[in-house]
C-alpha cells in the first residue's frame, strides 16, 4: 500500500506567484493532515525567519502527519532541522553529472562522502533520514545504484527518486523503480514534476512498480510546471487499484 508524502509546503511554494506566510503554512498544514497523509514535508528550516518558526509551531500541533524537512547536505543546514524537532531529516544528494558539476562544481566521491557525513550526523542524533536523490532521472543506472548501495549501508531505509527537470514517462520509471527493488531492499518514494505533463501518470507508473511512497501538492501547484496534484493521483491510484 502506498503512502502520500505532501510536499505543498515546501515544493508547491516554489511556484511563481505563490507565497505562504507564517498563519498560511499552518492552515495549510492542518488540512493537509485532515486528509490523512503519512508525512508532510514542511519547508527549510535553514532559511529561518518565518520558514523555521513555522516548522517549529508545526510540531507543536500533535498532528498525525509525521512532519520532514528539507535539507542540502551539510551539517549547517541539518542543525536548523533538528532545532524545530521535525520527525525526518530529509537529506537532497544532487546525483546527475550535470548537477554534480555545474550546481555543486564537484565530482561523484565528493558528493557520496558528504552524503555520508550528512546522514552519519543526522542518524547520529537519532533522527530518521530519507535521502534525496536529486535529479536522479538523468543519471546512469550504475551511478544511482551504488548511491542507493551506499545509503542503504548508511542504515536509511527509504530514498527519494526526484524526477527533478520532468522529463520522466510511465514506462521508464517503471522499470527503473522495478530494476531498484530487484536488487536492493529499500523503500522508494517517487517526486514527480509537471513540465511534460506526466506528473500524475509517472507517479501510478511508479506506485505500481512497488514504490510505497508518492509525493502531491494540492492542486498541483510547484516549481516551474508544477508537481502531482493530489486530488488527480488519488483519483488515478483508486482507478487502478486491482493493478497495485
Amino acid at each position: 500500500m502506498y503512502k502520500i508524502v505532501d510536499t505543498t509546503l515546501r515544493d508547491g511554494e516554489q511556484m511563481a506567484g505563490v507565497e505562504l506566510g507564517f498563519d498560511d503554512k499552518i492552515e495549510f498544514a492542518k488540512i493537509i493532515d485532515s486528509k490523512d497523509v503519512y508525512q508532510i514535508e514542511a519547508g527549510t528550516p535553514a532559511m529561518g525567519g518565518d520558514e523555521k518558526k513555522s516548522i517549529e509551531q508545526l510540531m507543536s500541533l500533535g498532528l498525525k502527519s509525521k512532519v520532514s524537512a528539507w535539507n542540502r547536505m551539510n551539517i549547517s543546514d541539518i542543525k536548523h532541522s533538528i532545532d524545530c524537532r521535525v520527525d525526518i531529516v530529509h537529506i537532497s544528494v544532487p546525483i546527475s553529472d550535470i548537477q554534480i558539476k555545474w550546481k555543486l562544481g564537484r565530482n561523484r566521491v565528493w558528493v557520496i562522502n558528504e552524503m555520508k557525513r550528512s546522514v552519519y550526523y543526522a542518524k547520529e542524533k537519532g533522527y530518521e533520514v530519507v535521502v534525496g536523490l536529486e535529479d536522479a532521472s538523468r543519471t546512469s543506472t550504475e551511478f544511482l545504484m551504488h548511491i542507493i548501495r551506499e545509503a542503504k549501508e548508511l542504515g536509511v531505509q527509504r530514498v527519494r527518486y526526484a524526477d527533478t527537470v520532468g522529463i520522466l514517462y510511465p514506462d521508464k520509471i517503471y522499470k527503473q523503480i522495478k530494476q531498484i527493488k530487484k536488487n536492493i531492499d529499500i523503500s522508494i518514494e517517487f517526486h514527480a514534476h509537471n513540465d511534460f505533463g506526466m506528473a500524475v501518470a509517472n507517479s501510478v507508473s511508479a506506485v505500481m512498480a512497488g514504490a510505497e511512497f508518492v509525493d502531491s501538492t494540492f492542486g498541483g501547484i510547484g516549481e516551474r510546471a508544477g508537481n502531482c496534484d493530489y486530488v488527480k493521483l488519488i483519483n488515478a491510484l483508486d482507478k487502478n487499484n486491482n493493478s497495485i
